[in-house]
């Protein structure tokens, strides 16, 4: 779970805590999106937040707990939303243009799924040392 294929790639179980954080993340820009449409989202550097705070440290049960509520909370409350909070939009600090609820759906919904190839390439590269 902590091997690393190289040095400055994280390992599965830095993944897993990433994607909770990612969550958790997603989870309070789409609130943002829906209350302040117009402001701005806080950015965030994701290999310091994995260095700073020692990922390898932290708990993976929690963290997969955290991504389950962070997407079904979020889920639940997006369904009660009325349609025109989906044409909203915030400045993004990394990003030039509008950060729309579109951009949020796009970069959210592949997140996961470019994380479970990133996980089975360490598995490949692990099994292979």
């Amino acid at each position: 779970m902590k091997f690393k294929p190289e040095p400055k790639e994280w390992s599965v179980h830095e993944i897993i805590i990433h994607i909770a954080d990612s969550e958790t993340n997603a989870a309070l820009r789409a609130r943002k999106l829906i209350v302040e449409p117009g402001g701005t989202l806080m950015g965030y550097d994701q290999d310091k937040w994995a260095i700073e705070l020692n990922y390898h440290d932290m708990d993976l049960e929690d963290a997969l707990e955290a991504t389950r509520i962070a997407r079904k909370t979020t889920y639940a409350l997006l369904k009660r939303q009325p349609e025109e909070v989906f044409s909203h939009w915030l400045k993004h600090p990394e990003m030039e243009g509008q950060y729309s609820f579109e951009k949020w759906i796009n970069i959210y919904s592949g997140h996961i799924p470019g994380h479970i190839e990133q996980i089975q390439n360490n598995i490949t590269v692990w099994k292979k040392r």
